[in-house]
């Protein structure tokens, strides 16, 4: 999925920025979403699949920073810059802790906004990517027998096959047998690939 696919999305309580912003980024290519306020955009966050959010950090209703942390919490957090004004630097920082990934102080030119919103467009995309993989992945184990993935537990912690039949009950050449088939299964060519699939969905879980 490349950028071109990703939706920036405008939060700015002043119409006449998002309006401005919403021209410029459509005139340089990108699909564009406005949203009036924090409280409205946070309504459709978590159906957004693949964007990326510039909001101002100063709004009425609530501020860029909460934004972000409220996002975050609901696991809807997207590749994120914040606007701030000259005297907002300490609550941009603050934005960034939160998970913004840039803050572009005002005024700024238009490819100072554009480059900015290229690289949070480009990590959209790669997240995507990444969890059509992850998903995958899980669709391989599902895949997997009970005692599959009982060698495959003992495969990913390190133990040998030998370990692993006597913990099981079965012949090594047995585990063998299972091994190569959960690899199979899996699509891993090797060893560590079969790890690294493994590791990834255990901490994305």
């Amino acid at each position: 999925m490349s950028t071109a696919d990703t939706v920036v999305h405008i939060v700015d309580d002043e119409e006449a920025v998002r309006n401005s912003l919403a021209f410029l980024l459509s005139g340089a290519g990108f699909a564009v979403r406005v949203h009036e306020s924090a409280t409205a955009f946070l309504a459709i966050a978590p159906q957004i699949k693949n964007g990326c959010l510039i909001t101002d950090l100063r709004m009425p209703d609530m501020d860029g920073v909460e934004l972000l942390r409220r996002l975050r919490d609901t696991d809807a957090l997207l590749p994120a810059i914040v606007i701030t004004g000259h005297g907002d630097v300490q609550m941009a920082v603050e934005a960034m802790k939160s998970g913004a990934i840039d803050f572009i102080e005002k005024p700024f030119s238009d490819d100072v906004i554009i480059e900015s919103i290229s690289r949070a467009a480009s990590r959209a995309a790669e997240r995507v990517q990444s969890g059509a993989a992850l998903e995958i992945v899980k669709q391989r184990v599902a895949s997997l027998s009970d005692r599959e993935r009982q060698v495959l537990k003992g495969v990913v912690a390190g133990q040998a096959n030998k370990t692993i039949a006597f913990e099981l009950g079965i012949s090594p050449r047995t585990v063998e047998v299972y091994r190569a088939g959960l690899m199979g299964k899996m699509q891993a060519k090797s060893l560590p690939e079969l790890v690294r699939m493994i590791m990834d969905i255990e901490i994305e879980a």
